[in-house]
């Protein structure tokens, strides 16, 4: 198989390929290895291979939707037996799990062969994935932009053509984010609609739910199909489905009631008029497919909630340091971790049990604020991100920023920090880049980020779309009536075509 017969298909297309015997599992895994060698050099997708399970796995892929297909899980909660999950840090970099996650259980007995893992910044906490321990991840589109994040190393991956789809994790838009930076389809899916187990509960508090990052809707669809429903002791599950997603994909929407804006409902950043315009072309296209668009708007507090959402992730990431002081014995040194993370764990730290419920009651009042918005229309139609994939190192802590950061988690104390008001400041960093993903992770509703725009540099701008809970059939339909009318899948950046001629860094 060709490097351009490989990328021409999605992972579907490949396991049929597969199913008929025109190609082996070993071939496409061969190609998938032959293409991290060539491209991640560049990328920095890819931080752990795990070539020799791999190419055992593929000597005889289980039979399922994706049998012999390559596929690569994000180094986040997405254990594999034997090999370490690092989360980003130099902390867990020689933590070795000993058991699968639910989830990767499940992807394994879809027939995907897991050959290897992708970076993502330090315990997820960021939009951008520029850790210190692997080092940033590049857009394939423009080696000089973000991929995004969190799930930053498996969007650019499968931008890349290097699989045809990857894990993800979503607690504030991490698929959906890096999906709008790297022009794929990322759907976040209802709360509770696939495994934490057997090592968590609630992934910060029912905001996380993992998935994968594609290039085509029915990719997405077969694997919610293939990895979807509670396991074992899970506190909570979504409701199950009438029929399987990816037989959505392929039936008509109905005439839908769709509100949309382009106004940021966390803080007030300034949105970029490419990702206004994306929006209101997608509008326009929806309407011609016959759908009843409006401009309209759940009302929230959005600086409110900003202030809970942060403490809640703070809290979660203290409780994170203690559990691997209470599995490893240690405490983490220093060049363990990030400064920033040891002041946000910090500032956890010192959030007590009152502030900390109440937090979680405002996160949880954002479901009831927009509950009612979502009895009147189906969809809620917004920009993915603010802007499109900014430049490497502009969203990252500023000099004076790192200086006062390194200062305050060399003192230890998580008053000084929230006294400082620079976490604050960081926060406004982030939610000025993602003012609207953020909000449907508290809800628990499932939204997708969809690629129908391009701007005059040639950069993705993504569309998001926002269901009712549970209602993960309604987005499959949409989508696959908006990649129908407007294809995407051929959109591949250059070097992704004929990757054995070299990387050239252009955009799409």
């Amino acid at each position: 198989m060709t490097h351009d017969e490989y990328a021409a298909r999605d992972a579907l297309g490949l396991a049929d390929l597969v199913r008929s015997g025109d190609v082996t599992a070993t071939e496409l895994l061969e190609v998938t290895l032959e293409r991290i060698r060539i491209l991640n050099p560049t990328l920095n997708a890819v931080v752990r291979l795990m070539d020799a399970e791999a190419r055992h796995a593929a000597t005889e892929p289980p039979s399922g939707p994706f049998s012999g297909v390559p596929y690569l899980v994000k180094d986040l909660h997405s254990h594999c037996a034997g090999h370490p999950t690092s989360a980003g840090s130099r902390l867990l970099s020689d933590v070795v799990m000993d058991h699968d996650s639910e989830l990767v259980r499940r992807a394994r007995a879809s027939g995907l062969i897991i050959a290897g893992k992708t970076n993502l910044p330090e315990w997820g906490l960021v939009p951008y994935t520029e850790p210190e321990w692997f080092g940033p991840c590049r857009n394939p589109g423009d080696l000089e932009r973000t991929p995004g994040g969190s799930s930053g190393g498996s969007a650019a991956a499968v931008a890349a053509g290097i699989v045809p789809m990857a894990g993800g994790g979503d607690g504030g838009g991490s698929i959906r984010i890096p999906a709008a930076c790297c022009g794929l389809f990322g759907l976040k899916p209802t709360r509770g609609r696939t495994p934490t187990g057997p090592s968590y509960g609630q992934l910060w508090r029912g905001a996380t739910v993992e998935h994968a990052l594609t290039r085509s809707v029915r990719d997405s669809a077969a694997m919610l199909d293939a990895t979807r429903g509670p396991d074992p002791g899970a506190p909570y599950h979504a409701p199950a489905p009438d029929r399987p997603y990816r037989r959505e994909v392929d039936r008509e929407p109905g005439s839908l009631r769709v509100a949309y804006t382009t106004r940021p409902l966390i803080g007030t950043p300034e949105v970029h008029p490419d990702c206004r315009a994306a929006v209101e072309d997608t509008a326009s296209l929806m309407e011609r497919l016959g759908h009843q668009v409006e401009p309209a708007e759940p009302a929230v507090d959005g600086s409110t909630f900003a202030r809970a959402f942060l403490t809640m992730a703070a809290v979660e990431l203290s409780a994170d340091l203690a559990e691997v002081r209470r599995r490893t014995g240690t405490r983490p040194r220093r060049g363990e971790i990030e400064d920033t993370s040891r002041a946000v764990a910090l500032l956890g730290g010192a959030t007590g049990a009152t502030d900390y419920a109440l937090a979680l009651r405002r996160l949880d009042a954002v479901g009831r604020e927009t509950g009612p918005f979502f009895e009147t229309y189906d969809l809620f139609l917004t920009p993915t991100v603010a802007s499109p994939a900014p430049p490497l190192g502009s969203m990252a802590p500023s000099p004076l920023e790192k200086a006062l950061l390194k200062l305050l988690a060399v003192v230890g104390s998580g008053r000084l920090i929230q006294a400082a008001g620079l976490l604050d400041s960081l926060a406004d960093t982030a939610f000025a880049f993602t003012p609207w993903t953020p909000l449907f992770n508290a809800t628990g509703q499932p939204a997708m980020s969809v690629p129908l725009s391009w701007n005059a540099g040639g950069l993705p701008v993504g569309s998001h779309l926002v269901g009712r809970f549970g209602r993960e059939d309604i987005l499959f339909r949409v989508a696959g009536q908006l990649e129908q009318a407007r294809p995407w899948f051929h959109r591949l950046p250059e070097l992704a075509r004929a990757p054995e001629d070299g990387v050239t860094g252009r955009s799409m």
